[in-house]
């Protein structure tokens, strides 16, 4: 088992910036393939992005490309997610979720644990 705890959403005026946080614990972190997903209300959860076991290679959604960063730090089993230039339409609730797979994968069904989310509100 793996337990995933987001911290970090927050109310902000869009063009702000947020970096949302993930703490893993349970099993070795540096197994698994890493995924931020979000859901906005009356919307099915999307991917944003997710990073491979080592860091090295990563994947962002097209919307939030050139804006959001996913990183990792295997000494200290977090996952991070720097949003910049933020706009309404991020509002939603965004999950960390962890995968035993090699390969990065942007399919939710994929993952295998899910933290139990955290908000973010981006006012206009």
């Amino acid at each position: 088992q793996v337990q995933l705890v987001e911290s970090g959403g927050a109310l902000v005026q869009a063009g702000a910036s947020l970096r949302l946080s993930c703490v893993a614990s349970g099993r070795t972190f540096s197994d698994y393939t890493m995924g931020w997903f979000r859901q906005a209300p009356g919307k099915e959860r999307e991917f944003v992005a997710a990073i491979s076991r080592s860091g090295g290679i990563t994947s962002h959604a097209d919307s939030v490309k050139g804006r959001f960063t996913i990183s990792r730090d295997n000494a200290k089993n977090t996952l991070d997610l720097q949003m910049n230039s933020l706009k309404p339409e991020d509002t939603a609730v965004y999950y960390c979720a962890a995968r035993a797979g090699v390969l990065v994968s942007r399919r939710r069904n994929d993952y295998d644990y899910w933290g139990q989310g955290t908000q973010v509100t981006v006012s206009s």
